[in-house]
């Protein structure tokens, strides 16, 4: 009985005991949940570190770990090694000559800092003042100023300077003692080799290159060795030059590349080289310098005459064409038209950094500040008036070779070679030439100059409304009212931009971008502007032709706004939209030419001719009574000079007779 009782007790002691623990575990995993959560609350809480160290697998792929590797040695810079003048990393060397060879070289000793302070003043990227001085192979600033260094080392100085100035002596020529030897004599004999020709360009030289055919010279900033896209493995150099970017002078980046060679090459004939090595050194200086006093005074606007090659940019990359004819020099308009070909240009004055006042801002901002530092002078638009600070003789020697600008005749934004740029040579007989009535032409010059002079006298209820001047010249072909706009431009002496209703666009929509466009940049350049044959402008609007309806009325707005001088010309006046009756100030109808009109164009044809014309005044008149207009006189005329010179003869009528009867127009006479 006593034992089935002491099992009983066991069994309920052990039934207890497995309650228990049940709720041990029970709390336990409660306890394990708050803990949980109490960690994921507390991310980032603890006030500690926490070291993980790289681990590279056998693939080289670097994974962290948080257990300390077992086979680190000793940190080699440590305190001890601070109190060396000089530490000397090496590592191993793949030359058959040598086990090791210097990676870098640690100057720690401040009487060495002190001399090389002054040796390598103005070395990109070297800070003497710092506390531990670090130079790495090839070691190109101790290659660069190597006389500088010798002068250091063969100087007067104490006695721990001497010291250490010959240990650094000892360490610099057992490893670059052959580098320089042989960059000695190289530049001895004026060779250079691919693998050492980083040690003639010293950055802050000027380098020497070609662009397009031109010369141009460069500060270079940095030279290193590269595997470039395009070129492959070569040499590249990073030079500064002075651009105007339409609102300030800066610093441009250009490239220049060395393609990789075999054995030795004359320095001059690298595809670039340091200016210093130049054959005519101090002519091609001082040519380099007069083209930059011409940049510089190309900043701004300018109407120019231009001939030779220029430079188109499209989205496949630079072209050259061929300009003959007026252009207009704004770098400003050049960068709104083209904003893919901007310029970011650095200071000239670093302290200025981050200083950019736009041309179109300045006007106002120097009214208001008459002492605003000289060197904010900007060339705007009257660049007479505000100058900027003269550039320094070594800015102008690495000015671009270009200006930006806008090509009439082409209608291109082009970049020109300043050594083409020329003074316009006007005519200036055009406008008495023009066969028009005498009170005619006197009215329209009188508006025309007046319009140019004085716009800013008269203004709408709406201010900037109504300030320009249209004149609507109609009649047939050929009978002068193109020659009208263009005589009265080259009378002036500005701008004529010529313009088409195709280059304008077909749509609505590119009308009005291209027509506003083109309305505010001939206002800023005060240029005459000419829409020729602009009847679909014109034309009455109708119920059936809604897209030309609104190009219509996008005409008529805009127009309203324009601050300039326009002339239109049509052949259909009689189909004219009522509305332009209110908006155009002069209208002048051509008539048909008459005999003794045409004479007189035919005689001013006649007497521009080179070396004269033997047209005697019956053969005169003769052509007089031919109908043709004026357009078509100039084409036989043009015909006929040809047929002359072709047969070594001068001009006269019997080569006028062969074109007309070509042509057919004999039969009137």
């Amino acid at each position: 009985m006593e034992a089935v009782v002491g099992i009983a007790h066991t069994v309920q002691d052990k039934t207890q005991d497995e309650v228990q623990d049940n709720r041990d575990d029970n709390d336990n995993a409660e306890n394990m949940e708050a803990e949980d959560v109490a960690k994921k609350a507390a991310v980032g809480m603890i006030c500690e570190k926490k070291d993980l160290y790289q681990k590279i697998d056998q693939h080289n792929k670097a994974t962290w770990t948080a257990t300390m590797p077992r086979d680190l040695d000793e940190a080699a810079e440590n305190g001890e090694t601070e109190k060396y003048a000089i530490l000397i990393r090496n590592k191993k060397s793949y030359d058959s000559r040598k086990t090791l060879e210097i990676d870098s070289i640690v100057i720690q000793s401040p009487l060495l800092k002190n001399v090389l302070h002054g040796v390598l003043e103005g070395y990109p990227g070297v800070t003497t003042t710092l506390s531990r001085l670090i130079f790495s192979a090839p070691f190109k600033p101790f290659v660069h100023r190597r006389h500088q260094l010798n002068a250091a080392f063969s100087g007067e100085s104490d006695k721990d300077t001497k010291a250490h100035l010959s240990l650094l002596k000892d360490v610099l020529y057992s490893e670059l003692g052959g580098v320089i030897a042989a960059t000695e004599d190289y530049i001895k004999n004026k060779v250079a080799t691919y693998e050492e020709i980083w040690t003639i360009f010293e950055p802050g030289c000027v380098v020497y290159a070609s662009e397009l055919g031109k010369p141009i010279a460069g500060r270079l900033v940095d030279g290193q060795f590269v595997n470039h896209q395009k070129f492959g493995p070569c040499f590249q150099l990073k030079c500064d030059t002075v651009d105007w970017d339409g609102s300030q002078f800066g610093y441009n980046q250009s490239q220049y590349f060395i393609t990789p060679f075999e054995g030795t090459m004359a320095i001059t004939d690298l595809e670039c080289f340091p200016l210093s090595y130049h054959p005519d050194e101090q002519g091609m200086r001082e040519r380099l310098i007069s083209r930059g006093r011409q940049f510089e005074a190309l900043a701004g606007y300018h109407y120019k005459s231009y001939r030779g090659r220029a430079i188109e940019t499209t989205r496949y990359g630079p072209s050259m064409i061929t300009v003959d004819g007026r252009i207009i020099i704004d770098a400003d308009a050049h960068r709104k038209a083209n904003a893919h070909l901007r310029l970011y240009l650095k200071p000239l004055d670093s302290s200025r950094a981050g200083i950019n006042v736009q041309a179109e801002d300045f006007d106002e901002e120097w009214s208001e500040n008459e002492s605003v530092d000289e060197d904010m002078r900007l060339h705007t638009r009257d660049t007479t008036a505000k100058q900027h600070r003269a550039l320094k003789e070594e800015q102008l020697l690495i000015c671009a070779p270009v200006v930006r600008g806008y090509a009439l005749h082409a209608k291109l934004w082009l970049e020109f070679f300043v050594d083409c740029v020329s003074e316009v040579v006007f005519n200036v007989d055009a406008f008495d030439s023009l066969v028009l009535p005498a009170g005619h032409k006197s009215l329209i010059l009188a508006i025309a100059q007046a319009q140019v002079n004085k716009k800013d006298m008269f203004d709408d209820v709406i201010s900037g409304k109504g300030r320009g001047i249209i004149m609507l010249l109609s009649g047939g072909p050929g009978i002068g009212k193109t020659l009208t706009a263009e005589s009265v431009a080259e009378h002036m002496k500005v701008p004529l931009y010529m313009m088409s209703a195709g280059d304008l666009g077909t749509t609505s929509s590119e009308v009005e971008i291209g027509l506003t466009k083109v309305l505010n940049m001939v206002a800023k350049w005060d240029a005459i502007l000419l829409l020729d044959e602009c009847d679909v402008f014109l034309e009455a609007r109708s119920t059936h032709d809604l897209d030309r309806n609104r190009i219509v009325s996008i005409f008529l707005r805009t127009l309203e706004y324009y601050e300039g001088l326009l002339f239109l010309t049509t052949n259909r006046v009689k189909n004219m939209d009522e509305a332009f009756d209110s908006r155009i100030h002069f209208s002048l109808a051509y008539p048909d030419l008459d005999a003794k009109a045409r004479g007189l164009v035919w005689k001013g044809f006649l007497d521009r001719q080179q070396g004269g014309a033997d047209v005697s005044d019956e053969e005169l008149a003769k052509l007089a009574r031919l109908e043709i207009n004026g357009r078509v006189i100039k084409n036989v005329l043009k015909s006929a000079t040809l047929l002359a010179a072709h047969k070594d003869e001068k001009l006269g009528f019997q080569h006028v007779e062969t074109v007309l009867e070509v042509n057919g127009y004999m039969k009137q006479a």
